[in-house]
């Protein structure tokens, strides 16, 4: 499956830390690869006294795990409890990585995790890499790549949807459609080949013609599953939603209203925010990036001029903006410099604050900058109008084409650049068709979009693409 492997990931037992360091309920040290059950009789100690290489698959054991003062007597007096556990095991190849597993589930909190993993790793394990059980499994046969992106998909996971369309490509429902599609290809291919070798016989019930209608066909189905790349972005990814305007209009505010908590401090003086504050916020299950920025206005403070520096940063790189107006006063200069910088952003959502106030602003002056933006009145000190915000965030991001509950697809960029290698390749091979190039020069196209789709799943991948794939994973998964 994998064009190449080093036999490190494959001999030897690894162990980590598989939940986050800190104070909590419980930690959990885990151990995989052939001598997993061998260090858990070195460090493990069951109530009933079994060895927990007696032990069955699919079985918890309560006991303690011990430091041995001496490791050349087993004599009570000469061990030292460390923690009281819960050992878990799961020997292969039914496990999640098809190897012996062991999970050691302890009180949580730094001491206790990093003494046992200590103690893991004096008795023969290594210390695991970043996302290596992940990798083993893979390596192992039990996931291929996708899943094994989809692992690092739903760790992320900021909603119910995101985290619902990982599970499908967990599932491999994602990898069952590409495998259809490089089936379909494989076949194209297949054809090909027995033209160029049989060339003077008769192929009867095969036809150049329906073969590149069945290209075609293939093409449109990649091209679908691209253009619905910008749905998995978001779902995966969030968008960053930019909320910008001049001093004193609401803004942060409008950002606590949003999150329903005071995050951003707020005061009636102007230029209270001086930096950029972050928050993310599930809206109609999108994952929202909230950029709460320092009011653009013209100041000779140094701070203020850094804020504002970062706030036309942002301005740049939002995928949304929501640009706050002060309902109850006209519009000013900082206002309009504002208006003329931002009105050509892509997606602008003009929200009209202070309602609870005598409305003073010109609206229809307003509408003549933004004549395709949605205008939507809010009093974020009330919460007025809010919802409504809300609900036209949704509508402005998915555009009336929001993913269903069973939606598979790309949801990262190394995904997205194969397949639109091999959308070149597929269009390569249909225009020297159409030129009367030679079928045997066709088929290298056809060959090539292959092998780019084998890079998807897994099939074939280099060492080095693996390595940039697991990097992103922490080390305990």
């Amino acid at each position: 499956m994998v064009s190449i492997v080093n036999n490190i990931y494959l001999d030897d037992t690894i162990a980590a830390v598989s939940t986050p360091i800190g104070e909590g309920g419980i930690g959990i040290v885990r151990l995989s690869g052939k001598d997993s059950l061998k260090i858990a009789d070195k460090v493990f100690q069951s109530k009933d006294g079994k060895k927990s290489s007696k032990f069955k698959t699919y079985t918890v054991h309560y006991g303690h795990i011990i430091q041995k003062e001496h490791q050349s007597t087993r004599a009570p007096e000469h061990q030292k409890v460390v923690d009281e556990v819960i050992l878990t095991v799961m020997r292969g190849p039914r496990s999640y990585t098809k190897e012996d597993v062991v999970e050691i589930n302890c009180h949580s909190g730094i001491a206790p995790l990093k003494k046992i993993l200590d103690l893991c790793l004096i008795n023969g394990a290594r210390l695991a890499e970043p996302g290596e059980f992940t990798r083993r499994a893979f390596l192992n046969g039990r996931i291929d790549v996708l899943q094994a992106e989809a692992v690092l998909d739903i760790i992320k996971a900021k909603t119910e949807l995101s985290l619902r369309s990982a599970l499908n490509n967990l599932e491999g429902l994602f990898s069952k459609k590409i495998n259809e599609i490089r089936e379909s290809l494989i076949e194209i291919y297949a054809y090909m080949e027995a033209c160029i070798d049989f060339s003077e016989e008769d192929l009867k019930g095969l036809r150049q013609a329906d073969l590149f209608k069945r290209l075609d066909k293939i093409k449109s189905e990649i091209e679908k599953l691209i253009s619905g790349s910008n749905q998995g972005r978001i779902l995966r990814q969030g968008i960053k939603t930019v909320i910008c305007g001049s001093p004193n209009v609401g803004k942060s505010s409008l950002m606590n209203a949003i999150l329903k908590e005071s995050r951003s401090i707020v005061t009636h003086i102007p230029g209270t925010t001086r930096d950029t504050i972050e928050e993310v916020v599930n809206i109609k299950g999108i994952p929202v990036t909230l950029i709460d920025t320092a009011g653009i206005t013209d100041t000779d403070h140094p701070v203020e001029k850094e804020g504002i520096r970062r706030s036309h940063i942002y301005l740049g790189n939002a995928d949304l903006v929501l640009l706050v107006l002060d309902g109850s006063r006209r519009l000013n200069k900082d206002d309009l410099d504002i208006i003329r910088k931002i009105r050509d952003n892509k997606e602008i959502i003009v929200v009209i604050n202070k309602i609870d106030l005598k409305v003073k602003l010109d609206i229809k002056r307003l509408k003549k900058f933004f004549p395709k933006s949605s205008f939507i009145r809010v009093s974020a000190l009330n919460l007025k109008g809010v919802n409504k915000l809300e609900n036209e965030i949704w509508d402005t991001v998915w555009k009336g084409k929001a993913p269903a509950g069973d939606f598979i697809g790309v949801s990262n960029e190394r995904q997205l650049e194969i397949l639109r290698r091999c959308i070149l390749d597929i269009n390569e091979a249909v225009k020297a068709h159409k030129s009367s190039v030679s079928i045997d020069c066709i088929s290298v196209y056809v060959r090539s979009s292959i092998e780019s789709l084998s890079e998807i799943t897994g099939h074939t991948i280099t060492e080095q693409a693996l390595d940039k794939i697991f990097s992103k994973f922490c080390i305990g998964k």
